[in-house]
């Protein structure tokens, strides 16, 4: 390889698995079989703007400022409910409680296109590979549930670093637990600022995935977009 890569970093939302269907969609079903009609588009607007202002008053799930991620989740679960109409406080905890465990569970999340294929194919060729994800505890068993965990040597989540991405110090980490320089590495990701400038600012390598039509972001090098997961075998193996 023309880089003389060891080390790839991985996002994961939006990256390699999604979201099967929206939010909206999943609470609002959820609600139904607990017998309370819910409007799934109400209610996604609902989480948008709850999962906004919890996330500025308490960033990556409230680290540092005595909240658990689970806490954090269960009260933007709630909230988000409230906002929409449904005053029942038992309702409202148990509701929350079962979709913070539903989205541990495979039935929530999808492979992306590639996925599965690409990571084998790293493996392949001797690289080294974790996860740097802006994400809870929970990401360990929603990758083991969908058959990704085995992929990687280590999982970085920004609860456990204590730093979210765009912040350098997160990557800082994954360098150190893979045993990389940042020229030795590349990181893989969708987001712009959070995943391909970041990683370029802690002087790594970085790919951004971004799908044809996806409207226009800001200018990123041709060689450095990825329409798909699997042209990221073509732009490390040059």
């Amino acid at each position: 390889a023309m880089l003389r890569l060891r080390l790839l970093t991985w996002d994961v939302k939006d990256t390699l698995l999604r979201l099967r269907q929206p939010v909206g969609q999943s609470y609002a079903a959820e609600a139904r079989a607990q017998g309370l009609q819910v409007q799934p588009e109400a209610l996604g607007r609902s989480f948008r703007e709850v999962y906004r202002a919890q996330s500025r008053r308490f960033p990556n799930y409230g680290h540092g400022q005595g909240l658990s991620s689970r806490q954090w989740w269960l009260d933007v679960v709630k909230q988000s409910f409230r906002l929409s109409g449904v005053q029942d406080e038992a309702a409202l905890t148990k509701l929350a409680e079962k979709l913070y465990r539903d989205y541990c569970s495979p039935h929530n999340w999808e492979l992306l296109p590639g996925a599965a294929e690409t990571l084998s194919r790293c493996r392949q060729l001797g690289l080294r590979m974790g996860v740097v994800s802006n994400f809870d505890s929970r990401l360990e068993v929603i990758l083991s549930q969908c058959s990704l965990r085995h992929h990687f040597e280590f999982v970085l989540t920004s609860e456990a670093a204590g730093f979210a991405k765009p912040d350098g110090r997160i990557f800082e980490q994954a360098l150190r637990l893979g045993g990389a320089r940042p020229e030795q590495a590349a990181h893989i990701g969708d987001d712009y600022s959070r995943d391909y400038r970041a990683a370029r600012a802690a002087g790594m390598h970085s790919f951004l995935l971004r799908a044809a039509g996806q409207g226009e972001g800001p200018e990123v090098p041709p060689e450095h977009v990825l329409p798909t997961l699997s042209h990221l075998l073509g732009r490390i193996e040059k």
